[in-house]
């Protein structure tokens, strides 16, 4: 009788944590399922990211949205950092009212007819109409002009460079979170040049300065360019533009450039007087970068898990995550260790009363670049696990080499990113870019398994010293070959060899990533063994299920 009672006893435990575990790892789950795949509809995908990573909510304002802390903080580090190298060039940071008078916006006939189309007006002072009607800017030339043409009088009073942080508005009939909204977030640099030469090397100058921004700090690889005259801002001489591939193979123009000429100084009579004492027309720039950025950041780095952020605009860049927190002692050495990384890069604690599971999962889903895990076992060891976000490659470190090592990889994920992305734009083939997607997908799942598994990291050993830096070398010739003019016979032979290379690659990844599974794959044959057996015990098999009941 005692045995048969302990028996019940420990079915029931371990149906209980059959089901704890079931109700976990379907709570992990949430997050992901409730993103679409972006293979299957890419435009519903990135809505989903924005939403369930919690950058943006939709506000009571039609066409406009609320931005959320994490997406907040995220245009805060652009911000700074495009701040900083605007400031090195030697811009100055000013700011214009946000309302223009009709008749100021209507000196320039070309800019005006632009932009009346998305021009909201206000015509009411709280209950009194209005003498003339103000837009709320739509961008601030007008209101610049106006400026420049008391402050500068002589070619003492030049250059002006001048920028400012603001918010616009252009009344867009159709809007989507971040890439097009009837307000958003932007910089609108505006200089005046005593030349022509000096208003051309300005517009350049600051359209190398987006490009390399993108690269260096967005991992986000552009395309510089100049616009047709039809798609050319409206009143300028000459539009640059940076423009970024996304994963649906659409460009995403991410910054522009204007050279406006003397057009609107002539419009305005902004002029001053030169070394001839002679009076002259300024040259004029005007350039802007959007929030626009982030939504070309979650298109060009994310993934079906969510967002994949680059870590120096990142707004956590290292989280730290107890396992079994309520264990003595874990809540003080995951507290210690992100004291520890706070001292290098931007870190926290994750201390909710969520599963392991779920943390992850969120870490995953915001894009953090690096997840730290801290357990009683490691805590016993003096280590913890150090899991990327981008690679989801893992790494086992003591606690003193923890705040160097997080560095070390924040510095590597960021480097691996922008090499991914530039050999996908390097190499225009359809046929070998299908091949390195492939790849992509393949070595994301292996990842993904080892985040689930750890204990099968070290099967990836040869994976991560040998074949994927392998991999790199030969994407590496093979863009080179590709950019030579002449594809001679030695070209195309050795180009062929890497495509058939790839093959092998994507062949051996496949058998690996089915490899993994395969202890999953015993365990479930062995349990389907052992139900069948329990189930004949009970006489429950074929037509005994309409007798008894489990």
């Amino acid at each position: 009788q005692k045995r048969k009672l302990l028996h019940e006893y420990n079915v029931k435990n371990d149906r209980t944590v059959v089901a704890e575990k079931e109700k976990d790892m379907a709570k992990e789950k949430k997050l992901v399922e409730a993103i679409t795949s972006m293979e299957e509809d890419f435009a519903q995908w990135y809505t989903d990211v924005v939403k369930k990573a919690e950058l943006i909510d939709y506000s009571a304002v039609k066409g406009c949205m609320i931005i959320k802390p994490d997406g907040y903080a995220i245009w805060e580090n652009i911000q700074h950092e495009l701040d900083r190298r605007f400031k090195e060039t030697g811009v100055e940071n000013v700011y214009m009212p946000m309302f223009i008078p009709e008749s100021l916006l209507e000196k320039e006939k070309d800019h005006v007819e632009g932009f009346a189309p998305e021009v909201a007006w206000v015509t009411y002072g709280g209950l009194n109409q209005l003498p003339e009607r103000l837009c709320v800017r739509p961008t601030s030339e007008t209101l610049f002009c106006d400026f420049y043409k008391n402050l500068i009088q002589s070619y003492r009073d030049l250059p002006k460079v001048y920028n400012q942080w603001c918010s616009v508005v252009r009344w867009e009939k159709e809007t989507r979170p971040f890439l097009r909204s009837r307000e958003f977030l932007w910089q609108e640099g505006h200089t005046a040049h005593a030349t022509a030469e000096e208003a051309q090397a300005r517009t350049i100058q600051m359209l190398n300065l987006y490009a390399d921004f993108c690269e260096e700090v967005l991992a986000i690889p552009v395309i510089k360019g100049q616009k047709t005259d039809k798609e050319k801002f409206a009143g300028a001489v000459a539009t640059y533009t940076i423009e970024s591939l996304m994963h649906d193979g659409k460009a995403l123009q991410s910054g522009t450039s204007h050279n406006f000429g003397d057009g609107f100084a002539k419009a305005f009579g902004v002029q001053y007087t030169d070394k001839d004492n002679k009076l002259q027309y300024v040259h004029q720039t005007s350039w802007g970068m959007t929030t626009r950025l982030i939504g070309a950041i979650i298109m060009v780095h994310g993934d079906d898990s969510g967002l994949v952020l680059p870590p120096r605009i990142a707004p956590v860049q290292a989280m730290v995550i107890p396992i079994q927190q309520y264990k003595d002692g874990v809540m003080d050495a995951a507290k210690s260790v992100c004291e520890r990384l706070g001292k290098v890069c931007r870190a926290k604690l994750d201390d909710s009363d969520k599963s392991p599971g779920w943390k992850f999962s969120e870490q995953e889903m915001r894009g953090i670049p690096v997840r730290i895990e801290c357990g009683p076992k490691d805590i016993e060891n003096g280590q913890a696990v150090i899991c990327r976000r981008d690679t989801r490659e893992k790494y086992v470190v003591s606690f003193e080499e923890l705040a160097a090592k997080v560095q070390e990889v924040l510095d590597k994920g960021e480097a691996y990113i922008q090499k991914i992305h530039a050999s996908n734009d390097a190499i225009p083939g359809e046929e070998i870019s299908a091949k390195i997607a492939r790849m992509e997908q393949i070595v994301e799942q292996i990842f993904q398994r080892a985040e689930e598994h750890p204990e099968i990291i070290p099967d990836l050993k040869k994976m991560m010293d040998y074949y994927l830096p392998m991999t790199v070398k030969l994407l590496d010739a093979y863009e080179e070959m590709d950019r030579q003019p002449i594809q001679g016979e030695t070209i195309r032979s050795s180009k062929k060899e890497i495509e058939d290379t790839l093959d092998t690659l994507n062949e051996a990844f496949a058998k690996l990533l089915d490899s993994v599974f395969q202890d999953t794959a015993w365990d479930v044959s062995s349990d389907i063994s052992v139900l069948h057996t329990m189930l004949a015990q009970e006489g429950l098999t074929g037509n005994d299920f309409s007798k008894k009941q489990l």
